[in-house]
């Protein structure tokens, strides 16, 4: 019989169901313990999927000591925090959610541990792993649409105040970021992982609807290295509702658009529109259905001792982007990328947020 991976989560907000709904259906792993700051939030997923529950990771991990992976879904400015902590003490592999970390620096830093200490790291961007975007990927790769001229990104939904309301790390630099570190992060990787790297942006940083010291709105231009160029408007300040979040690509044979909620549908595809219904997936909510990819892919790194589909240079070209676009704005100027682009704003230390959020040490 082959042994199980055993997997417990440090966080237990709402994407925390998504990964315990896949550690449960994927085969080969076995949901060892869960833990949250919040008593309520622990017990409920404890009692839920019957395993023990904690209040204080360090606790946890001390006393489950066959735990293998630490999935992280903390606050996102808690990632780094977080990560270094369980790495350093206990050398554990972990599962980092959405944005990975606020600064390409943090990538590199925890990368550098990574290595130090045997483990691996697990970036979450499961939407690279829907029907429609494989799919899209395959066709780029293949040629079918040619060469790329045009991409767009439209992301328009809703979070009226009541959203950034629920707690303190919401709508803040420090530990959270605006609308395109949210909501709009998986459409920024999926920029690189579709189209290639980008080589310049110009963007600008708006707020319209909430009462918040991020953006709810980011507009920019930006251009590939491989000549493609682009834009973006990602949105929190739409309303009532959600209304749209597509990814379009024009080509010099083709033109794509995949939309739906988390980027599930394949709306347009000129060189074969019959494959739009064949490689759309309808989705309960905005999550998809990705982590289950995500989480077979994690178990062949781990017992097959693969390089997981999501390298290094992968994550941190991600973060790197996003960072330019914060960076472009606080410049107001075009950023073209380097290593070194990094926002002073995003992530920065708000030591008031993080004692919040801080497990005993």
């Amino acid at each position: 019989m082959t042994k199980k991976i055993n997997v417990s989560i440090v966080g237990a907000g709402r994407i925390a169901e998504h990964h315990l709904k896949a550690i449960k259906k994927v085969q080969g792993f076995k949901l060892t313990a869960v833990c949250d700051l919040n008593p309520n939030k622990a017990y409920n997923f404890s009692k839920k999927y019957n395993v023990p529950y904690y209040l204080d990771y360090n606790q946890m991990l001390q006393k489950e000591k066959n735990i293998d992976i630490v999935a992280i879904m903390t606050p996102s400015g808690c990632h780094y925090e977080h990560c270094k902590d369980i790495l350093i003490k206990y050398k554990k592999h972990l599962i980092v959610e959405k944005p990975t970390f606020l600064k390409p620096s943090h990538v590199n830093k925890i990368y550098k541990l990574k290595k130090k200490y045997k483990a691996k790291i697990f970036p979450v961007f499961q939407n690279r792993f829907n029907k429609a975007i494989k799919k899209i990927k395959k066709e780029i790769t293949t040629n079918r649409i040619g060469k790329i001229n045009i991409v767009n990104i439209r992301v328009r939904w809703c979070r009226p105040q009541r959203y950034y309301n629920l707690a303190p790390w919401r709508g803040t630099f420090s530990h959270d970021g605006g609308a395109l570190t949210n909501q709009g992060i998986h459409h920024i990787d999926l920029l690189r992982y579709l189209v290639g790297e980008v080589k310049e942006v110009n963007s600008k940083m708006l707020t319209f609807g909430s009462n918040i010291e991020v953006e709810d709105t980011g507009l920019a231009l930006f251009k590939f290295h491989n000549g493609a160029a682009g834009s973006l408007e990602i949105t929190t300040a739409a309303r009532p509702t959600d209304f749209e979040a597509s990814i379009s690509i024009l080509g010099s044979k083709g033109t794509v658009q995949v939309g739906g909620l988390a980027v599930n549908e394949i709306l347009l595809f000129t060189p074969n529109p019959k494959i739009c219904n064949k490689f759309s997936e309808k989705i309960p909510d905005a999550y998809g259905f990705g982590h289950y990819e995500l989480y077979n892919q994690i178990y062949l790194s781990i017992s097959k001792k693969r390089e997981f589909i999501i390298s290094k240079k992968d994550c941190f070209n991600t973060i790197l982007l996003l960072n330019a676009f914060y960076v472009s704005n606080e410049k107001k100027k075009k950023v073209t990328l380097n290593q070194r682009v990094e926002s002073k704003k995003l992530g920065a230390k708000n030591e008031k947020i993080a004692k919040l959020y801080r497990y005993k040490k």
